[in-house]
């Protein structure tokens, strides 16, 4: 019986690749480099800093202007965290139905902190969140399962009485290490990789409500 949901937030809750593309478009210009289109930076919008740096860059952390270029890059989408971010549609009919059936749901990311608290509120969903766990708030961040164990024992549940919705096959790895089932966004980002039915997942939905359909 599931008594908790678990949600990732970057493409999955929130469409931030708006926000975080614009801050990759603004290093961009500062360097005389023509803008990237949104749909080439929503394939790589759930890999956070790394992937969208690589994308507009062609640059590795092990790089020697690496952290340089990565610190302009977050200071930047701190200036501008909600300004085009919005919830998915049909996101905050689905959280209202959790809210009704007082059935718990809380945020597993591998943003930093600082940006998914300011982010949450500004979404309208820091309070009703029964849990959120940041990317840098355990040792392990996803496809490890700490997160995704530490955000079950907040709720006081089993990993098994848990279901966590994600779009990044990190989120299916960590799900099913922490033992979990996993049910994948098909309408998030996905990633350029293999495509999502290969992930491992046993369940993809194409609107944020169909979840309902595993409660």
């Amino acid at each position: 019986m599931i008594k908790a949901v678990l949600l990732d937030l970057d493409g999955t809750v929130a469409d931030t690749a708006p926000d975080l593309g614009h801050a990759l478009n603004r290093q961009r210009s500062l360097r005389g480099l023509a803008p990237l289109p949104m749909t080439l930076i929503r394939t790589e919008a759930s890999a956070g800093a790394r992937g969208l740096l690589r994308l507009g860059f062609n640059i590795q952390p092990d790089d020697a202007h690496y952290e340089g270029i990565r610190e302009e890059f977050l200071n930047f989408y701190s200036e501008r965290l909600c300004h085009d971010t919005i919830l998915f549609s049909g996101m905050s009919a689905l959280l209202d139905q959790l809210d009704a059936r007082s059935l718990p749901w809380g945020i597993v990311t591998n943003k930093p902190s600082r940006f998914t608290h300011p982010l949450m509120q500004q979404l309208g969903l820091h309070q009703r969140a029964a849990c959120i766990i940041s990317g840098d708030e355990t040792a392990h961040s996803k496809p490890h399962p700490e997160p995704l164990l530490v955000a079950s024992r907040k709720l006081m549940v089993t990993p098994a009485e848990c279901i966590y919705l994600g779009d990044d096959i990190r989120d299916v790895k960590a799900s099913l290490a922490a033992g979990m089932e996993p049910i994948i966004a098909r309408y998030g980002y996905l990633g350029n990789t293999h495509p999502p039915e290969t992930w491992g997942a046993k369940y993809l939905i194409d609107h944020p409500q169909d979840l309902l359909n595993y409660l």
